[in-house]
């Protein structure tokens, strides 16, 4: 299957295979009047300058003067979760934060029984549902975490999920374990015997299974301190996870700083990040996974991003999709939300959501950048370029979404 996109008016891009920090995070190749040639679904020839791919098409693209990007790559979600939690809105409005909802056995620990509840197939019928919203809006590569089982069966069946979205759905779907997510009320006050039993327990039996490629954990107040999550993550490492960590997403506890410590692939949230937990990150090569549209829905600051690009911390934007502090898996919206909020520039937020999740999550090598060799996922915009990306808020601007060299949309 042979396809060409031609009469781009931008192509816009990352180059490279690597993560991009300070100055290289807004570092974009622009070709003017572009064209892609595309077999079996990888890119063989980018011309520009009006140059057509020499060959036979079996489908031609018109981009009518449009800008075309790689597919957006989501390093962030919760994509797999029972039930919904629009009941705490009045609670919020109410005043009640995160915590004290978690503390009264709401938030995580409601999706807990609610995705314990659930089968395998109403979680893969719904998930499916997301990804193909998720796709529509131009992402065409995900993250996906467990965490809302929280013992051996129902970890594992979301894990199960995950693992079925990737080989079945068009998109691609990384797969995280997070157990380590909230304290279940089984071990309500016994915080260290269920760390513990990850350790001892369901870790190596993700990993027999080899249902994950990372561990994560949340360090926070009220959930696991850094003692904690340092002991799950150096058991995760001993049975060969890669590492990541929500950190300092309401208190800094010294998340961040354990992240650099102990070389984690990224940390995320990063809302209360200080200092030390930033220059220990920049020293321990650690990704900043940014959630701009929590920061939104949960009314909280925003997380320093040009302080963790002038430091060299290559910084991504990612959704956090999930049931309770960010029920949206639109990455446009938080896009729009990185260029108010963060003030980060239309270059270096595309690499922000496509090169630098893409190496965060181990798949640098084949997405992320519109390059020959790469995989063809594109992304046809209706805007004439990123900052017009940037600049509309609200509306769905993913005119065609390509992946594999398959029309998706």
């Amino acid at each position: 299957m042979r396809l060409l996109i031609k009469n781009i008016g931008c192509l816009q891009t990352p180059t490279g295979s690597y993560s991009h920090k300070g100055s290289k995070q807004g570092q974009n190749v622009k070709l003017i009047d572009a064209a892609i040639a595309i077999e079996d679904g990888i890119i063989k020839e980018i011309t520009q300058g009006g140059k057509i791919p020499a060959g036979d098409f079996d489908q031609v693209i018109d981009a009518e003067g449009k800008l075309v990007t790689p597919g957006l790559v989501d390093g962030h979600t919760h994509l797999v979760f029972g039930g919904y939690r629009q009941n705490e809105i009045p609670m919020k409005l109410a005043g009640a934060g995160y915590l004290d909802i978690l503390r009264a056995g709401g938030g995580i620990l409601d999706t807990v029984r609610k995705t314990r509840e659930a089968t395998f197939e109403e979680l893969y019928d719904k998930s499916a549902a997301f990804l193909d919203e998720m796709m529509s809006f131009g992402i065409t590569t995900c993250e996906a975490k467990s965490g809302y089982g929280l013992d051996m069966e129902n970890e594992i069946k979301m894990l199960e999920v995950i693992k079925a979205l990737g080989e079945n759905h068009p998109a691609d779907v990384v797969p995280t374990f997070m157990g380590a997510h909230a304290i279940p009320p089984e071990y309500e006050g016994r915080g260290d015997e269920y760390i513990d039993m990850m350790c001892d327990e369901l870790i190596p039996e993700v990993r027999r299974r080899g249902l994950a490629e990372f561990c994560d954990v949340f360090c926070e107040d009220s959930v696991f301190d850094s003692a904690q999550s340092k002991k799950y993550l150096e058991a995760a490492r001993a049975q060969g996870f890669e590492l990541k960590i929500h950190a300092d997403e309401i208190e800094d506890i010294g998340g961040s700083k354990l992240a650099g410590e102990l070389q984690a692939v990224s940390a995320e949230h990063l809302i209360a990040a200080g200092e030390e937990g930033m220059d220990s990150m920049a020293e321990g090569g650690t990704t900043a996974m940014l959630l701009p549209a929590t920061s939104f829905y949960l009314g909280k600051t925003f997380a320093p991003a040009r302080t963790m690009i002038e430091k060299g911390i290559p910084v991504c934007i990612a959704s956090d999709f999930n049931p309770g502090s960010c029920p949206s898996l639109n990455l446009q919206l938080a896009i729009n939300l990185g260029y108010l909020r963060y003030k980060m520039t239309p270059e270096e937020i595309l690499t922000a959501v496509t090169i630098n999740p893409a190496c965060a999550i181990n798949r640098g090598e084949l997405v992320g950048t519109l390059e020959e060799g790469k995989q063809a996922d594109i992304v046809i915009w209706n805007a004439p370029d990123m900052e017009m990306l940037c600049y509309r808020f609200g509306s769905n601007l993913a005119q065609t979404v390509i992946k594999k060299g398959e029309v998706i949309k």
